[in-house]
């Protein structure tokens, strides 16, 4: 009993079987139809296409998968013609009767059960919108259309392969895959290529993907104009800098495609459809391995060895016509019997292998409870059914589709021709690209680049220009970044980071302060430590030979107040160093404004004490200014105005930690103390330490011909232009160079308190170490009587006009000589009395001797 036939429309075939019942006039009829020849040659795809459904209807019957039933089957050429398609599919519905519908359909038993077909989705679709009216199951193993996947407008398709909306997405990902953004398209003008075109857009798109050019090719294959817009299309390629090109086109429109391109030997990457990626025409033409490089995406297939067996053995079915046969033997008589194994993919065929199984599935499940069948019956148990086949798990989608993905193939070089080599597969469930890890060699180089522009590194970004797969890069600013290529916006840096300009990452600012493990910093601190020292060891020198006359020069008691002064100005240069902190910031300016304002001070009291005994006053104005000077007085008041100076500057506009950001170019972080907002504080305080040390150079100027043995103008005028040297040089440097402010201070703080030590301290104590201790005071006044002789031997005012006037103090005496005009300075800091004898002082006429209190006069 035949429990159906299986109608099969396939393109490039001319084949004719079926079961046992059909009479010899059925035949006929059928063999009259199918001779018809169609315009295109003999297809070797397609007669092993039609092999594998034969083969297979064959197996469900020689199995017994339907018990006491058999499958026949009709074949039929569409030619790749719609209208030869539905010229076939009437006859198959006419056969007994199968499209027969009267009012009382109780006895209705239709003969064709199901279609299978077409190859090429424009003949399919025109397929089902016949078969659509009597809901006649269409199953296609090669049409992939999306439109197909429209339930609504054809409802009674099916396919054992996926949507072309999956393949396109599997396309993308493989452009993208290579880094591949510029590509052309060339596709069909028929409802397959404009479909799978506009999906194609859409995942290009998401993917980053851009489109060089889009051309199209008429479909019909002796279309009057297919030539000359053939070299169109070829032109259009060859001037293109994009180097991969789609092809969405049947294989015989790619093979004329290919032989326009081999006229002026140009190469490209050229992406398959499934529709010519398994082309064994093109693989074997004259020329292929010069077109360049050809990957492809192919449905899912595995190789069976029992059909391999059945197609080295074709024989005609057993009481039905097989002309094709006959035709295919005839052209390869001079060929072995495994020629097709050869010559054709047999995996290829393994959809429609699937297919008939999911028939008999269907049939075996609903015979079971039914004894009519009708067709929608039939069709509603297919998109139902899940079967196992070749230890796979198959069943339909929503849409009627398998989504069993795609298998990745290259077409590799062999011999003269190509060959099919897998390596890899695109999975639909997860959307990815899943490659075998094999290695293979592109043909054309050995990294294929087609790209509008070229890549931006990490740390670019991409500036669009026109489109968005062509533009400029352009370095990330400051505080962006980007760590991956061709990204289209830089990131911000997290709080606490920063970056530099085209930078791939963010990073904490290094801190940066005078550390006390560096160098410079270590190098400070020692310095200020022997500066304590030092000071420590003039002290005990001082101390010892206090009684000497260099120390009674330099006024023991008014020394060590400097001495006092100079050691906090050293200690305030350790707090330079470390970490910064608000309290430190108060304290270290505080403690040097003290220390060496003191220490000025004692110098300002020194040229005072010069400046008034030595030059000529009138008596009331001496008197006046004599009054004046009263050291600890005057110590202790310039002290307490730079600590009032220092107090309002710690209230108003106090010190602190700078909290200034760093400069966008640069990743150090300044810790270093601001002082103030303003500054006016500081300048204030600086200024008035500058003021004092100006008043103490010019008072110790206007004595500086004064010979050193009385007086230390000398060292006084040397000391304070050195630190107004030093503070006028830090004042722009500090300006200049804020992050070096604090390392500036602190050598300023050394240099100045270094100065006063050498200029004032040390000469002493080397003239107390050192110096002839036999150099009392007559011996320097001998010497200073001979220099006065000398100079009345040179015409000098006599002797006996000469006024010489000596004060003394419990602080010091001074001597003064008219008509030399020159200054002494007298050892006698302990001298309280009411006479003073100098037995080598000219005891000459007109010489007065006049007694003071507190001070003497001759």
């Amino acid at each position: 009993v035949c429990a159906g036939v299986v109608a099969v429309l396939e393109a490039g075939l001319f084949l004719l079987s079926g079961s046992s019942i059909l009479s010899t006039a059925q035949l006929l009829a059928a063999k009259k139809l199918l001779l018809s020849h169609c315009v295109s040659s003999f297809d070797l795809s397609s007669l092993v296409r039609s092999m594998a459904v034969i083969h297979e209807i064959q197996q469900v019957n020689a199995a017994g998968f339907l018990p006491g039933l058999r499958l026949g089957y009709l074949l039929c050429d569409t030619c790749s013609y719609a209208s030869k398609a539905l010229l076939n599919a009437e006859h198959m519905l006419a056969f007994n009767r199968s499209n027969h519908l009267e009012c009382d359909n109780s006895d209705f038993r239709p003969a064709v059960k199901v279609v299978l077909g077409a190859r090429y989705s424009q003949v399919t679709i025109a397929l089902a919108k016949l078969l659509n009216v009597y809901m006649v199951p269409l199953l296609s193993s090669a049409s992939t259309s999306p439109e197909l996947s429209d339930k609504l407008l054809h409802p009674a398709v099916i396919r054992t392969v996926p949507s072309d909306i999956h393949q396109t997405k599997a396309i993308a990902s493989i452009m993208s895959y290579y880094d591949w953004n510029w590509v052309g398209v060339v596709y069909g003008d028929d409802d397959y290529g404009k479909a799978a075109f506009q999906s194609f857009l859409w995942d290009a798109e998401e993917n980053g993907v851009c489109l060089s050019y889009q051309e199209t090719l008429h479909h019909y294959l002796d279309h009057s104009q297919n030539d000359r817009r053939i070299q169109q299309v070829a032109e259009v390629i060859r001037s293109s800098r994009a180097q991969v090109v789609l092809l969405i086109l049947k294989a015989e429109l790619v093979e004329l495609l290919f032989k326009e391109m081999l006229k002026t030997n140009t190469s490209r990457v050229w992406i398959a459809s499934d529709v010519w990626s398994r082309s064994s025409a093109i693989a074997q033409m004259d020329g292929i391995n010069e077109v360049g490089d050809i990957l492809g995406f192919t449905f899912v297939s595995f190789r069976s060895q029992s059909f391999d067996d059945f197609l080295t053995n074709l024989t005609v079915t057993e009481g039905g016509y097989n002309f094709f046969i006959e035709e295919y033997k005839n052209l390869r008589s001079n060929c072995s019997d495994d020629y097709l194994l050869k010559a054709t993919d047999t995996s290829e065929p393994f959809s429609h292998r699937v297919a008939v199984w999911a028939v008999a599935h269907a049939l075996k499940k609903l015979l079971r409870s039914l004894v009519l069948l009708f067709w929608f019956q039939l069709l509603q148990e297919l998109k139902n059914i899940r079967f196992e086949f070749e230890n796979q798990m198959y069943f339909f989608d929503k849409n009627g589709d398998f989504v069993n993905g795609y298998d990745l193939i290259l077409w590799e070089k062999h011999g003269s021709g190509r060959r099919f080599q897998k390596f890899g597969k695109y999975s639909i469930l997860y959307n990815r690209i899943e490659l075998d890890g094999k290695e293979f060699t592109w043909l054309s180089t050995e990294n294929v680049s087609s790209r509008c522009s070229e890549s931006c590194r990490p740390g670019w970004v991409k500036k669009i220009l026109n489109i968005s797969c062509c533009y400029t890069c352009i370095e990330c600013e400051e505080g962006t970044y980007s760590e991956d290529w061709d990204v289209q916006d830089c990131k911000t840096c997290p709080n606490e980071t920063w970056s530099l300009k085209g930078w791939t990452h963010c990073r904490p600012r290094s801190e940066f302060f005078l550390r006390w493990t560096e160098p410079h910093p270590l190098t400070m601190i020692a310095a200020a430590a022997f500066g304590v020292l030092l000071l420590l060891v003039i002290l005990v020198i001082f101390l010892v030979y206090r009684n000497s006359l260099p120390m009674k020069q330099a006024e023991v008691r008014l020394s060590c107040v400097m001495m006092a002064g100079l050691a906090v100005s050293f200690a305030s240069v350790v707090l330079f160093m470390g970490r910064p902190t608000v309290h430190i910031c108060r304290a270290r300016q505080t403690m040097y404004a003290m220390g060496f304002t003191l220490c000025v001070s004692c110098i300002l009291v020194k040229a005072y004490r010069t400046f008034l005994a030595f030059l000529p006053f009138g008596q009331l104005l001496h008197k006046r200014l004599h009054k004046l000077y009263k050291p600890p007085v005057i110590i202790v008041v310039l002290t307490s105005l730079q600590a009032v100076i220092c107090l309002l500057w710690l209230i108003f506009d106090s010190p602190d930690v700078d909290d200034t950001p760093p400069s966008a170019q640069s990743m150090r972080k300044v810790l270093e103390c601001k002082e103030g907002n303003t500054y006016i504080g500081f300048g204030i305080m600086l200024g008035y330490i500058a003021l004092l040390a100006l008043i103490g150079f010019l008072l110790a100027f206007k004595g500086r011909k004064v010979p050193q043995e009385f007086s230390e103008t000398g060292y006084i005028i040397f000391s304070m232009l050195m630190y107004l040297f030093v503070w006028v040089c830090f004042i722009p440097v500090y300006i200049t160079s804020a992050e070096d402010g604090t390392r500036v201070q602190a050598s300023a703080i050394l240099v100045s308190s270094y100065g006063i030590i050498f200029c004032h301290f040390l000469p002493k104590c080397y003239a107390a170490l050192w110096a002839s201790k036999s150099d009392t005071i007559e011996k320097v006044l001998d010497r200073w009587r001979a220099k006065s002789d000398k100079e009345d031997g040179d015409g000098a005012t006599p002797s006996s006009e000469r006024r010489v006037t000596l004060s003394t103090t419990s602080t010091s005496s001074f001597l003064w000589c008219s008509e030399t005009q020159s200054t002494i300075t007298s050892w006698l800091s302990d001298v309280s009395c009411d006479a003073v004898y100098f037995p080598h002082l000219p005891s000459r006429p007109g010489t007065v001797v006049t007694k003071r209190t507190r001070s003497l006069s001759l």
